[in-house]
């Protein structure tokens, strides 16, 4: 009875941040961004070290049961942040259900020794072992198999309906991001310097493990499709940035006939911040062509700096926004980037993790953003994230939040 209550309490305060003015202007802006039609730069926080920002116990879970959890931190975590450091939050106006769906192992497994530091922090020390070194391994990679549960997936949707849907909708999602990442993933298979020292000494063997890992995705991706996994609805984020755009359907559309086409693409080859423009091109670009190239929209980039990559960047199709790390020349990003993208600036998360911000060069780093991007009429989002520690004060979040927003409304 008591988790009936604070459901349905938390269920009521939500609805109040979906169904507000605010919430619907934000939505507009974003779409404004992401359709190359800015109206103002918007502004979003993500990844959050959350473990450092419980105030009055407003993030402590309640429930005992493990997929209740899940819902209760969606509900709990988006009231907070509305209520501490909004930015330009967007929540959908209904509380979302995944699909359930299992994928079968490829055939070998990650092995890997970790440094916890901090035993609440997600944030860890990885040293992955090389398990792909040989012909023999790379033997072992096999296409999973996706299965769709839909008696689980009934089961939870029904739980949640009837705790909560009398007062906001609930609805069942699917994927709507088809994320590819193939030198993420080999470097925690290889160890990074494995992987660099063989793109160098064996790169036709390189070659063949990120072959394997296209087939892969593009099989799991394949099942997504004839599964009806997909979705396209804009649910939470893209990758920490803005989805909403009128250029995909939305979560209006018939979800049995969602394909590829009908979302958002999510590439990135963040170890690749220390290789050649040409290496770069030719061992991950080509590969993003025939894979998140393929979807209605797509978005490259994460960490690595691709201020002077641009123009590899362009060759992938429906490309609509790229991703300008702090390590970038945000000049040199937004005139290569003009008109055609979406220029997503992060910033660096090492501001808000010391005793104090520095609100003046925090408002010069972003009015040097907003100046690059008002000089090459570049769409603008600025993000924070990563954020690993805001040294045990949310406060430090909450002020860049407001300093952000202030300087970007003023500018």
């Amino acid at each position: 009875m008591h988790d009936r209550e604070m459901f349905r309490n938390l269920a009521y305060r939500y609805s109040e941040i979906a169904n507000s003015d605010r919430n619907a202007e934000n939505i507009k802006l974003h779409k404004a961004v992401n359709d190359l039609r800015q109206i103002r730069p918007v502004v979003l926080i993500d990844e959050l070290p959350w473990h450092e920002m419980n105030i009055d116990d407003e993030l402590t879970l309640r429930t005992e049961d493990h997929f209740l959890r899940s819902i209760e931190w969606f509900l709990r975590s988006s009231i907070y942040k509305n209520k501490y450091m909004p930015a330009d939050m967007v929540v959908p106006p209904f509380v979302p259900v995944s699909k359930v769906f299992h994928t079968t192992d490829i055939g070998t497994a990650i092995e890997e020794d970790v440094l916890a530091t901090d035993k609440n922090n997600r944030i860890i020390s990885h040293r992955y072992h090389d398990v792909l070194s040989t012909e023999e391994d790379l033997e072992k990679l096999r296409i999973p198999v996706v299965t769709y549960d839909k008696e689980e997936t009934m089961r939870r949707y029904n739980l949640v309906g009837e705790l909560i849907g009398d007062i906001i909708p609930v609805r069942l999602v699917g994927i709507n991001v088809y994320g590819f990442h193939p030198w993420d993933d080999i470097a925690r298979y290889r160890g990074v310097t494995n992987l660099m020292i063989d793109l160098i000494e064996r790169p036709d063997f390189m070659k063949k493990i990120v072959r394997k890992f296209t087939d892969i995705s593009l099989s799991c991706m394949d099942q997504f499709e004839a599964l009806g996994l997909l979705d396209a609805a804009a649910v939470s984020t893209l990758h920490c940035t803005p989805i909403h755009t009128d250029d995909l359907p939305g979560e209006n559309f018939d979800v049995n006939k969602v394909t590829r086409k009908n979302i958002w693409g999510r590439g990135m080859a963040q170890i690749f911040g220390s290789v050649s423009k040409e290496m770069h091109d030719e061992f991950d670009i080509s590969y993003m062509i025939e894979t998140i190239g393929r979807c209605g929209l797509s978005y490259y980039g994460c960490c690595e700096p691709l201020d002077k990559k641009i123009d590899i960047v362009g060759k992938i199709p429906n490309l609509r926004k790229i991703s300008v790390t702090p390590w970038a020349d945000v000049n040199i990003a937004a005139e290569a980037i003009g008109r055609k993208y979406v220029l997503s600036a992060k910033q660096n998360p090492a501001s808000v993790a010391v005793p104090v911000i520095d609100k003046y060069n925090l408002r010069k780093e972003i009015k040097k953003i907003l100046d690059a991007c008002t000089k090459n009429n570049c769409s603008c989002d600025i993000v924070l994230k990563d954020i690993s520690t805001c040294r045990k004060r949310p406060e430090n979040i909450f002020e860049w939040e407001q300093t952000v927003m202030e300087t970007v409304r003023n500018h």
